[in-house]
């Protein structure tokens, strides 16, 4: 069912009055795009079914195929998808609008304030792996996120750059666990 929503005001009418007839698909249980449904359940008092797929390409894949009507997703993932027309971009998940896709509102423009989801990347490490190896890992990663031809990449896939630490910080390197174990 394609949705005839121009805008995020539209599109939540639209669920609502199509309730249990629209469908949202995730990347699996548990997932940011599963929790992000659920909280746009919460957010919206809408009701629609929750589809779980192997992965996020396939619920993408099925969005723009016309088999499932929602999809929430990582920038990265979406922007292609938006750009070359197959699917519609109501909003981002964030209180700033992404350098790749300036067009697109954020929720609190969009009508939804304050429905904010995120997803952050990492680079981890065995327990145990030595200072040094830790500390030349964050020097080349600082190294990497420096360079404006990465920079400007990572920005074009609608990603936000912090660097390690913060603000151009170095953390200094943990061998605490996350929780004491009881």
């Amino acid at each position: 069912m394609a949705t005839p929503s121009k805008n995020l005001q539209e599109f939540m009418e639209y669920v609502k009055a199509n309730e249990g007839k629209v469908t949202a698909g995730t990347g699996g249980v548990g997932t940011p795009a599963h929790l992000s449904a659920v909280y746009f359940r919460q957010k919206t008092g809408a009701n629609f079914e929750i589809v779980h797929y192997r992965g996020a390409a396939p619920a993408t894949q099925d969005v723009v195929a016309g088999h499932i009507d929602m999809n929430f997703d990582q920038a990265a993932n979406s922007i292609p998808q938006y750009k070359a027309g197959k699917v519609k971009a109501f909003a981002v998940t964030a209180a700033k609008r992404l350098a790749a896709a300036p067009d697109i509102p954020t929720v609190d423009e969009a009508g939804l304030p304050g429905f904010y989801m995120s997803v952050w990347h990492a680079i981890w490490v065995p327990h145990g792996t030595p200072d040094a190896a830790i500390s030349k890992l964050n020097a080349a990663m600082v190294e990497a996120l420096a360079d404006p031809a990465v920079r400007k990449r990572l920005e074009d896939l609608g990603q936000d750059i912090t660097p390690p630490g913060g603000e151009g910080k170095r953390p200094a390197p943990s061998r605490e666990p996350a929780e004491k174990e009881s």
